[in-house]
């Protein structure tokens, strides 16, 4: 018999490692928390642990070298690391270590407790096996009972590679009936793309009994009720695989018995890579297009300047007044453009103040509505709405792109639904979102058009993906709108289904801030006297700047 679990928490909040201690000691395990790495280094040379729950980010050390001393003073314990969003990266980075698994705050209870037992049963199955490599007894019928409560796939081959044993992990994960692959060779699992790397890490291997360090392979998945065994997809799989060998009499060398191995569902680690390098990569392309952005917004003030102020000499019977006004025209589709890069870009927030979004939507929306007599608007709004705290043109802008999208997916007329409310996320509700618990305002834009497949869905904030044709579409709308509710402290979803229409939700934190009435400006021009200080560090801005405000009578 095995003694109580026991379990180290580290975290740096002690409200967290209380949290923590109740729920797993009212499971019967033996619980010891520790708010900091040095805390933490004592109680590990003082006891050993079975499982530690790692807070990645700790004040007074980093996270993988804290796993470092754990690993050193106390080998056997498995870690189970915490992240919260700011630190997914290093959450991989711990798994690469040796990590058993990860746990994203805010967790519920029921995911907790599950991988801790994951953990504790996998710890007990390697205990088990050392005590049979040892030659130690241990009844076949515990054995049994941890190998097949596994959550990873455990199996053994023949020296062929046919299955002589396969856990009922196999079921659950790929959909295979255990009984039904035994005598089969391994092949038949094996995603027929990666055959050919699987050959010598999944059993035709004669060099040696260390396990495999592990491999990625890919496992098909069958329905269940298919009879057949049709692959209908594939699971991606750490693999690690040991040669069992036999010393003969009278033999130099050993005799290849087959090969033993561990396959571990890892798609969820892969699903947050993919989301690590997307991140990742938004990140560096808004940076580019940001810096491209400022450099061309520039230019464009430098040819407005010099058309601002031959405009100023000129009267509209001047032969030149019309090529000068369409050179304006020109110049402002390409602010346009430089402002949806820099939306993208999430360059700042340039004007933040308390905003109504009831009014913003309802004002953006008829606007809209003047241009597309075909699409019918159906609008529902909260009453007393919560104000955010935005900057009223760049949310326009979201709003706007919004509305285009929806109309070029209803080519010919449809409906667009335009809702707002008042939510309270929780720290269940908020957790596919990454946002902190609190109060949000939530806007849903929603079209009967033509909808999206998956693929598409995964690529519409990307900047300059597009699915029109050449010349219809710059692919920046949505790539602007993601950027700005990102620079808002706010997140963007989307579902979508070919032939289903498309529905955007947004979530904005809510404002304690009271919405300030709007001045109005007079249109005309202001002329001087009076002395400006003009500051910019591009030499073009200062000298047509500097032309302008003379020309309007300013020192």
């Amino acid at each position: 018999m095995f003694s109580t679990p026991k379990i180290l928490i580290v975290d740096d909040e002690p409200r967290m490692c209380e949290s923590l201690r109740l729920l797993l000691g009212g499971q019967g395990y033996e619980i010891s928390t520790a708010n900091s790495a040095n805390e933490a280094l004592d109680l590990i040379s003082n006891d050993q642990f079975d499982l530690a729950l790692l807070d990645i980010v700790i004040p007074d050390m980093d996270g993988h070298q804290l796993m470092e001393h754990i690993s050193v003073k106390n080998p056997d314990t498995y870690i189970i690391v915490i992240t919260g969003h700011a630190s997914l990266d290093s959450a991989v980075g711990a798994l690469r270590r040796g990590a058993y698994d990860y746990l994203r705050k805010p967790f519920e209870y029921e995911e907790l407790l599950k991988t801790v037992q994951n953990a504790l049963i996998q710890k007990k199955l390697k205990r088990e096996k050392e005590l049979i490599n040892g030659k130690l007894e241990v009844t076949e019928k515990r054995y049994e009972y941890l190998v097949e409560n596994s959550p990873d796939i455990i199996y053994t081959l023949d020296p062929d590679g046919n299955f002589t044993f396969i856990s009922n992990a196999v079921e659950r994960l790929l959909g295979y009936n255990p009984q039904d692959l035994i005598g089969k060779h391994y092949s038949t699992i094996i995603f027929k793309e990666d055959l050919d790397k699987a050959k010598w890490f999944f059993n035709e291997r004669r060099t040696g009994e260390r396990a495999s360090s592990g491999i990625e392979l890919r496992l098909n998945v069958v329905e269940k009720e298919d009879e057949s065994c049709v692959p209908s997809g594939f699971l991606t799989v750490e693999l690690k695989s040991t040669g069992m060998y036999k010393s003969e009499i009278g033999k130099k060398g050993k005799k290849y018995l087959g090969t033993h191995g561990v396959a571990r569902d890892i798609s969820e680690r892969k699903k947050l890579e993919a989301q690590l390098h997307h991140a990742q990569k938004m990140e560096a392309v808004g940076t580019l297009a940001g810096g491209i952005a400022h450099d061309f917004n520039n230019l464009l003030m430098a040819i407005q300047g010099y058309t601002s102020l031959m405009l100023l000499k000129i009267d509209s019977t001047h032969p030149h007044y019309e090529k000068l006004k369409s050179i304006e025209k020109y110049v402002q589709s390409g602010a346009e453009l430089t402002k949806q890069l820099l939306g993208f870009a999430r360059g700042g927030k340039y004007d933040v103040k308390p905003l109504d979004l009831n009014s913003l939507i309802e004002e953006t929306s008829r606007l809209f509505s003047r241009t597309k007599k075909e699409i019918t608007i159906h609008e529902k709004y909260q009453d007393s709405l919560w104000p955010v705290d935005g900057d009223k043109g760049q949310l326009e802008q979201v709003l706007l792109n919004l509305y285009v999208n929806a109309w070029q997916a209803m080519p010919g007329g449809g409906d667009l639904f335009l809702e707002t409310e008042n939510v309270i996320m929780d720290e269940f509700s908020i957790r596919p979102y990454n946002l902190p618990p609190g109060r949000y305002v939530k806007i849903s834009v929603t079209d009967t058009g033509v909808g999206m497949d998956e693929k598409t869905l995964q690529r519409i904030f990307e900047p300059f993906f597009t699915t029109k044709k050449m010349g219809r579409g710059t692919g920046l709308g949505l790539a602007s709108v993601y950027g700005i509710i990102k620079n808002h402290n706010g997140v963007i979803d989307v579902k979508s289904k070919k032939g289903e229409g498309t529905c955007f939700t947004i979530y904005l934190p809510a404002s304690t801030k009271e919405i300030e009435k709007e001045c109005s400006t007079p249109d005309e021009i202001i002329k001087g006297p009076g002395t400006i200080l003009l500051v910019d560090d591009e030499e073009m801005i200062i000298d047509v700047g500097s032309e302008i405000l003379s020309a309007l009578g300013y020192n």
